[in-house]
């Protein structure tokens, strides 16, 4: 044990600083400030909710719609927020990169951490939403605890191969923006699932952003949001295939990252 920390503890002093440096600077001159942390969100909401909710009618028969969009918005905007804001992490610190060798991971992990602040605060409004709107809330909650663990890893991970390959393809930038908003169609956010077709259903569930959100909205809005689970008759390994997509993200991306480190240096 005294080895792993005399090992990291130089990693781990840099990320508490980036972090806090990251955090600090995210909002500065804005007159609004950290507010914009909960109004960002909150304005999403307003919009999609009137748009979607009110004039379309893509809530269905959803009880609670209200904390079941904002829960959806919030899990969305910390995955999209995690991961664009990773592109440029490593180019945007090449002076440090090139004046001080430090593990660059420390980089990822600070725009990471620092994005899961805000996803904390955002948890108070939802939970805010949920009392106003008298959602009850069972021990079931609790596997709240692991989905957001795999959202964080999901998200991590990708904020690692993104930014190694923007060190030599500057392009990705463009390209990722594209397939996160592809992908926010793609995931049942604004609409419940029973809403599509139960062979498209089928095929949007395995993406582990769906099969996250919906989880959550079971255990913390309604048990009447459809699951992964649900939607495959009941199979419990089911589950099994998002797990194993991020898995596979997370060894691709630490090994891409980990072979393109040794270059950063000499790149940015």
């Amino acid at each position: 044990m005294k080895n792993l920390r005399r090992r990291y503890r130089y990693s781990i002093i840099l990320l508490k600083q980036l972090v806090k440096t990251d955090f600090k600077l995210r909002y500065q001159g804005s007159a609004l400030g950290y507010l914009w942390s909960l109004l960002r969100p909150l304005l999403l909401f307003a919009i999609l909710y009137l748009v979607f909710g009110v004039f379309l009618k893509a809530k269905g028969n959803i009880p609670h719609y209200p904390v079941y969009l904002l829960l959806g918005i919030v899990l969305w905007n910390y995955f999209v927020e995690a991961t664009v804001g990773s592109v440029a992490a490593i180019v945007g610190k090449g002076d440090l990169i090139r004046k001080i060798n430090f593990p660059k991971y420390v980089i990822i992990l600070a725009g990471s951490f620092s994005a899961f602040i805000n996803l904390l605060i955002n948890f108070v409004v939802i939970a805010v939403f949920m009392i106003v709107g008298h959602v009850g809330v069972g021990w079931g909650a609790l596997v709240m605890v692991p989905l957001v663990i795999e959202l964080f890893v999901l998200s991590l991970a990708l904020a690692f191969s993104l930014s190694a390959l923007f060190v030599r393809f500057r392009d990705v930038t463009y390209i990722w923006e594209v397939i996160i908003q592809a992908a926010f169609y793609a995931t049942p956010i604004l609409y419940p699932l029973s809403l599509i077709p139960h062979k498209y259903a089928k095929v949007l569930i395995l993406n582990p952003m769906a099969q996250i959100i919906q989880d959550a909205r079971h255990v913390l809005v309604t048990n009447k949001t459809q699951t992964i689970y649900q939607v495959f008759g009941g199979d419990v390994w089911i589950w099994a295939i998002p797990l194993a997509v991020t898995l596979v993200v997370v060894a691709l991306s630490v090994t891409y990252f980990r072979s393109r480190s040794k270059h950063f240096a000499e790149e940015v």
